[in-house]
């Protein structure tokens, strides 16, 4: 994406600060997030609903609070990762009512992929409260959270964006304001499409060179010297053993997840409803993650879909 690359902010995940930060969510994705502001400095204190999520926090050496409000406690950010639309609606707006709890001068940035009616919702209810709140769904996966690589796609004001910049800046590597409220998630849902499309034509073209008697290595070598080229070729090459670092070569273990993937294409499809768009491409790579999911393979990275072409695909 060259345009947007143009507008993309950069920051050293080394940036130091003795701010405050409530964090939220801290599963598989959350916990890395939240491990790398610890790191950079800021005071971090996490909470998760789960007892199991909250310990290993706890073990990697982060301070944990039993409760949404003593995280919530003198917090300069609020930042969030959450499963769904309605889990955000809740933290923010439901029973625990953090926008009653939180400072007046706290910034509020939801790193969960939701929908954008649903972001848009929350920060229009943020800023009647008189607070910044940017939508800022991530993408790179549970690697690049860990090594705080993750590239930012955020909605919200302009001067939001530039005061969330430095927690940002700590979890990630690229930094796109991509526009007003509700823009990131938008930005997010076009992305994951896209990720979807390409994943299953990639498998595609593996398994079918395959077939014929080409070395998958050596495929992929031509396919990335070629016009075919893409992200899931370059980096997350979904047949065994081309890639050690790739999900495909560790038992398709996640990564990001097949059920994710069908959460996230609903979401696009939604998107492009409400836009009038036809997206057949969208349309048939949800229906095939759906029928992978259904088959049993949801807790699988998203990169296993190689295997509906059947056991001789990924020999």
């Amino acid at each position: 994406m060259p345009q947007l690359a143009r507008h993309a902010v950069r920051y050293a995940s080394t940036y130091s600060s003795s701010a405050k930060v409530a964090f939220y969510g801290i599963g598989n994705m959350g916990r890395g997030m939240a491990l790398n502001l610890h790191k950079a400095g800021f005071e971090v204190t996490a909470f998760d609903p789960a007892v199991e999520a909250r310990n290993a926090a706890a073990a990697a050496g982060l301070r944990v609070a039993s409760t949404v409000e003593a995280a919530a406690e003198g917090a300069d950010y609020i930042v969030s990762m959450l499963p769904t639309g309605k889990h955000a609606v809740e933290l923010y707006l439901g029973q625990s009512r953090l926008l009653s709890r939180a400072s007046s001068a706290a910034t509020l940035v939801d790193c969960s992929t939701i929908d954008s009616h649903t972001a848009r919702e929350l920060g229009a209810a943020a800023a009647e409260r008189g607070f910044g709140f940017l939508d800022a769904p991530v993408s790179g996966g549970t690697a690049a959270a860990a090594a705080g690589t993750l590239a930012f796609m955020c909605g919200g004001a302009s001067e939001t964006f530039e005061r969330a910049k430095p927690v940002l800046g700590a979890m990630g590597k690229k930094l796109f304001h991509a526009g007003p409220a509700g823009a990131g998630q938008v930005a997010k849902a076009c992305n994951n499409m896209l990720l979807a499309i390409h994943m299953i034509g990639s498998t595609e073209a593996l398994s079918m060179g395959v077939r014929a008697g080409l070395a998958p290595e050596k495929l992929s070598e031509i396919l990335l010297a070629s016009s075919g080229r893409n992200w899931s070729l370059e980096v997350y090459n979904p047949f065994p053993g081309v890639m050690a670092t790739a999900p495909a070569s560790k038992g398709f273990a996640p990564g990001f997840m097949t059920d994710l993937m069908v959460k996230d294409l609903k979401l696009a499809l939604d998107a492009a409803e409400s836009s009038g768009l036809d997206v057949r491409m969208g349309r048939l790579a949800k229906d095939l993650f759906e029928e992978h999911q259904r088959l049993g393979h949801g807790h699988l990275d998203f990169s296993s879909i190689i295997n509906r072409l059947g056991p001789r695909a990924a020999d």
